[in-house]
């Protein structure tokens, strides 16, 4: 019997290694920009179309490779990062393993030019399927560009496996603002289809965080900064007022690479303690620089995840760096033995109690009524509080006229329109509806019914009933920052279905026309941004469409809100539009609508 086992060629080896590191064109604009950044680049360009999948060009003015180097890059474990075992332990480069280039290489066709500033001239090499096409020397300017074409055309099912163009293009996003966020030292542009979306100046790292998340986090920031023996922190985290539904804008990078830490997330959540909702995610840029032999990061092909020597060490300067810094800027309460200045302008302080004040006291009425035996219960027969003692009584409660029995018969569960039109509706704490029935009465949550009768009227129009649009007057301007303007473009075909005109309005912004008819208006802008954080804290569950997701965040965000007063025609509408879904009994996501309550659980309540 012949032997069986027998080596790959190389060129289906590098394809099998391929899909671990590259799974998507966010994959490869990470590779390129990390080893941009390697090569000592002080300007990094970023050219996509077609969200990366037809073209990715990364052109750098970095340190460039000769002849031979190039060549030897795209081979698998060709790296200059790395030469011994130990130099594992003392990394300090974003890249080190020599994978790829060789991936890249494998699954897309590459061009690359690359010059050192003391070579006369550069080298071009093109490259297809892992095979060399073509290798020559050519003019170019001192650095490296690599452009990559056709991603995946040698794979049609991971071809296949990619999201809409306007989803991956977010991805693309979301790692480019990780490399330039790490650098603020570094120029970096990312253009996508012709259009610039990032022009990032070189400046500090506050500078590059108001660039890439927008200016309104200018005056909301707060600096970290602590250095022990062991680590170093530094950054930004936002003012408890910034905090969001969504993890969206959380950076943690460990010695400039940027990683996801469930652990050291709990550590900063813990410093925000008390200063935001359970529910919210604070803003946070953070920097932590320790001896890379204190850490592991060979851990994950994508190198996002790491292992700390000690995480508890980690863990408790975290959370006492950002605990210090929300003190500090008087945002959290923090111990101060020194005296106010405001204190010491007090009355109490530049007017000391003197005898004279002392005996000019003494003889007031306010003060002998409570310092003689009994006085101070006394009250004046002029005073208006003689009647005190009603404030006590028992107050006997009337059940107002809205609640008593109606000669309508009405359902225990599902009323009908003539029914909820003749039955008498109170509306409670500007929160609550009440409406009778026979057995008792029924008790809705006001915004909770809305939600209901807005997901099923956003579900009937995507399904093909499109909703009509109140076009505005004075059309207004939203402005986004790069990724949720990504993400809104994304969302633009079934918006519309649903009755919004949004029209794109230059770099990352829209303009709003219209909104869908019969809802409430002139917060339009507020409701779309708030919206598309709802959005994205759904998109953490893969349970979820794209549709539901959108019609879940704008039924959320469109619903009358606690604390509004409706009318009597406005509650009406409300309970016969509730009753006239197909599941009125809750939202959603489960919350319930209504309660019933019979007239025997009363009784009881009152021991008859």
């Amino acid at each position: 019997m012949p032997d069986l086992v027998h080596l790959l060629p190389d060129h289906i080896a590098n394809q099998i290694a391929a899909g671990e590191v590259i799974q998507r064109p966010a994959s490869a604009v990470k590779e390129l920009l990390e080893n941009a950044v390697d090569a000592g680049a002080t300007e990094i360009h970023l050219w996509v179309n077609d969200a990366g999948k037809s073209l990715i060009q990364v052109t750098d003015n970095g340190r460039g490779m000769s002849e031979t180097d190039a060549r030897m890059a795209f081979e698998r474990h060709a790296t200059s990062k790395i030469s011994h075992i130990d130099d594992l332990f003392r990394i300090k480069t974003m890249g080190f393993r020599g994978e790829a280039l060789a991936s890249i290489a494998a699954v897309s066709q590459v061009e690359i030019k690359t010059k050192r500033p003391e070579d006369e001239s550069g080298t071009f090499i093109e490259i297809e399927n892992s095979i060399v096409l073509k290798q020559e020397p050519v003019a170019a300017p001192n650095g490296t560009s690599i452009t990559m074409k056709n991603l995946f055309f040698n794979v049609p099912a991971r071809r296949n496996f990619l999201k809409s163009n306007p989803s991956e293009l977010r991805h693309i996003v979301e790692e480019f603002t990780r490399v330039a966020m790490a650098f603020p030292n570094i120029f970096f542009s990312l253009t996508s289809g012709g259009q610039q979306v990032f022009h990032l100046e070189k400046g500090s790292l506050k500078q590059r965080i108001v660039q890439i998340l927008g200016n309104h986090y200018n005056a909301r920031l707060v600096h970290v900064q602590e250095q022990t023996d062991y680590l170093n922190i530094s950054g930004f985290v936002g003012k408890p007022e910034t905090a969001k539904k969504t993890r969206g804008d959380q950076y943690f990078f460990v010695n400039n690479r940027f990683i996801k830490s469930a652990y050291l997330n709990h550590a900063v959540m813990n410093a925000f303690a008390e200063l935001i909702p359970k529910d919210s995610f604070p803003l946070y840029v953070l920097f932590i620089d320790l001896d890379p032999a204190q850490i592991d990061i060979n851990v994950h092909p994508t190198k996002q995840e790491i292992k700390f020597d000690d995480e508890k060490i980690a863990y408790a300067f975290v959370q006492s760096a950002v605990k210090h810094a929300l003190a500090q800027f008087s945002i959290t309460p923090t111990l101060d033995f020194d005296l106010d200045p405001q204190v010491q302008q007090l009355d109490a302080v530049t007017q000391p109690f003197t005898p004279e004040k002392q005996s000019s006291a003494a003889a007031s009425s306010l003060y002998q009524t409570f310092t003689q035996k009994g006085q101070a219960h006394f009250i004046e027969k002029k005073s208006d509080l003689k009647h005190w003692k009603e404030y006590y009584e028992p107050h006997v409660v009337t059940a107002p006229r809205q609640l008593q029995h109606t000669e309508a018969q009405l359902s225990a569960s599902i009323l009908t329109a003539q029914q909820i039109e003749k039955a008498d509706i109170l509306q409670i704490q500007l929160s609550y509806i009440v409406i009778q029935n026979d057995s008792g009465y029924l008790l809705l949550h006001q915004q909770n019914a809305h939600e209901r009768v807005l997901y099923e009227k956003f579900a009937t129009a995507i399904a093909g009933t499109a909703i009509a649009t109140q076009r505005s007057l004075f059309p207004s301007t939203i402005e986004l920052g790069a990724a949720d303007a990504v993400l809104l473009a994304e969302l633009l075909p079934d918006l519309h279905c649903l009755g919004y005109e949004l029209e794109p309005f230059g770099k990352n912004s829209f303009v709003i026309q219209g909104t869908p008819a019969g809802l409430e208006t002139g917060n339009d802008k507020l409701i779309l941004e708030k919206m598309l954080e709802q959005y994205k804290h759904f998109s953490n569950d893969l349970k979820f469409s794209k549709r539901e997701k959108l019609l879940r965040s704008l039924a959320l965000q469109q619903s009358i809100k606690a604390g509004t007063a409706l009318t009597l025609k406005e509650m009406q509408a409300l309970l016969t539009d509730l009753f006239a879904c197909q599941l009125p009994n809750s939202t959603p996501n489960g919350k319930p609508t209504y309660m019933q309550f019979k007239k025997e659980e009363l009784d009881k309540l009152f021991g008859r």
